[in-house]
């Protein structure tokens, strides 16, 4: 599924720029994607449009995020610590969590890998037709050990 959704983020520039359903399926199918991934992944961004329909809403300062037993099982502490690191640098609001975390939970199994949450994310931004500032995206997209420093 996580294929897919990278598949779309980097040929849609948009949601609202994917086709519908059925031809966006017979184009998934053509280049490759199998049937059940493609469904899976559909279902998935439905619920993600659903999320971003819904994202309005403040966060108080000095309010704090706690996360449920469930959660910490779900997402783990590695996932939870990059979400962390995500929001206290100012790039993902209140709001923005929330979505990542919903559309977490609705990825079965856990505790989540850490890459697939980092799709999760970049998704998040993308149904918002948002786009991460350069840094967050090397950080979404390069693995640390590839980094230079400099």
């Amino acid at each position: 599924m996580f294929d897919v959704l990278v598949y779309l983020y980097e040929n849609y520039w948009r949601p609202d720029a994917c086709p519908d359903h059925e031809q966006l399926t017979r184009k998934l199918s053509s280049v490759g994607f199998e049937s059940d991934e493609i469904q899976e992944a559909l279902r998935w961004l439905d619920g993600l449009a659903d999320a971003s329909e819904a994202y309005v809403g403040e966060q108080r300062p000095g309010a704090l995020r706690v996360y449920s037993a469930q959660e910490h099982e779900h997402l783990g502490e590695e996932s939870i610590g990059f979400i962390s690191f995500l929001e206290s640098a100012g790039v993902l609001p209140p709001p923005m969590r929330e979505m990542v975390i919903d559309r977490a939970s609705a990825i079965s199994g856990g505790p989540l890998d850490l890459e697939d949450l980092k799709i999760i994310v970049l998704m998040v931004f993308w149904s918002l037709g948002e786009e991460p500032d350069a840094l967050i995206l090397d950080e979404l997209f390069v693995a640390p050990e590839e980094r230079l420093i400099h």
